[in-house]
């Protein structure tokens, strides 16, 4: 079932949606130089980012296909990582939440990827990687004048 939401006003709607990818300092510094052998990490997993928030009604089946007006992918180097944050907005009866989520996940996942060459230890596992801390950090509803 989708929630009916024909009687809900139709208003600017954004969230943003953050987590990180738990790499060494190594690899933080070789992503921020470019060197990695698949290409420029950030900029393939933004597009990544991007191409997931415009397709999120069909990884979660009960969320309403909704017109994505921005998408804003940033990255940051953080002690423990790369840190990604996805802003989405609308104007729409429903939320992006699910939207920002989703482009976030996808921005590590594509990073993760990416970078796998040099993220496997001798047997080719990740012991010292993880995705960690995904969040909305932020939601904001305004009304629009009639």
């Amino acid at each position: 079932m989708i929630v009916d939401i024909t009687e809900k006003s139709t208003i600017i709607r954004r969230a943003s949606a953050s987590g990180v990818l738990c790499v060494s300092p190594t690899v933080v510094s070789e992503v921020h130089e470019g060197a990695t052998k698949k290409g420029d990490v950030r900029n393939s997993a933004s597009l990544a980012a991007i191409l997931a928030v415009k397709k999120t009604p069909l990884s979660l089946p009960h969320c309403h296909p909704i017109p994505i007006e921005g998408c804003n992918v940033e990255w940051q180097e953080v002690e423990n990582g790369l840190k990604c944050v996805v802003t989405v907005s609308t104007t729409s009866k429903t939320g992006v939440e699910m939207e920002a989520l989703c482009g976030v996940s996808t921005a590590l996942l594509c990073a993760w990827d990416m970078l796998k060459p040099i993220l496997k230890d001798s047997s080719g596992q990740y012991p010292d990687t993880k995705i960690s801390d995904i969040t909305v950090i932020s939601k904001l509803k305004i009304p629009t004048e009639n």
